[in-house]
């Protein structure tokens, strides 16, 4: 079985190591929605900091690319097709804009569910609305991510296999 899966949260609640987690048990892609918008700000000087003034950055380039020619959507379709003629089992999609969420699932036939990350002791606000308003969109699966790393695996996997079970179903 395959599954897509667009991952949201909030900058620095795991989305990256709960896929890494992911990784460890399940052949597994993963991509975002910024990656093609990464490249071309590293032309323009980027230089790979997180900090809130390259995130700001970032998000509004990433606004200019989809109001031009949607290029975000279109790299991860491509990737989505990718996906499924090859071996991996879970395709994680990172996109942070409800409207681009929305936008990637129909786009592949409603072929992905959605997850939210959160952390309860996360509440900085980044100034920028792909991180501010990562709430705002009604997400399939939500996952609390408040335990101490140590743990924070198992109970991830946990999670995820029972998405799994769900969908294998359906």
């Amino acid at each position: 079985m395959k599954l897509t899966i667009v991952i949201n949260g909030a900058g620095g609640v795991g989305k990256d190591t709960m896929c890494e987690f992911a990784a460890e048990e399940y052949a597994v892609t993963n991509v975002s929605s910024i990656d093609p918008v990464k490249q071309a700000a590293r032309i323009l000087g980027w230089d790979a900091q997180k900090d809130l003034k390259s995130r700001k950055f970032l998000a509004d380039m990433k606004q200019l690319c989809v109001e031009y020619n949607d290029w975000p959507t279109k790299y991860l379709v491509a990737k989505h097709e990718e996906f499924l003629g090859g071996s991996d089992e879970i395709m994680f999609v990172h996109i942070r804009e409800g409207k681009e969420i929305a936008h990637f699932v129909e786009s592949v036939g409603g072929d992905a569910i959605t997850l939210l990350v959160r952390r309860s002791s996360n509440d900085v606000v980044y100034g920028n609305s792909s991180d501010d308003d990562v709430e705002n969109y009604n997400y399939d699966y939500i996952y609390n991510n408040d335990r101490p790393l140590d743990e924070a695996k198992a109970d991830f996997i946990g999670f995820l296999s029972q998405i799994l079970q769900e969908r294998s179903g359906k």
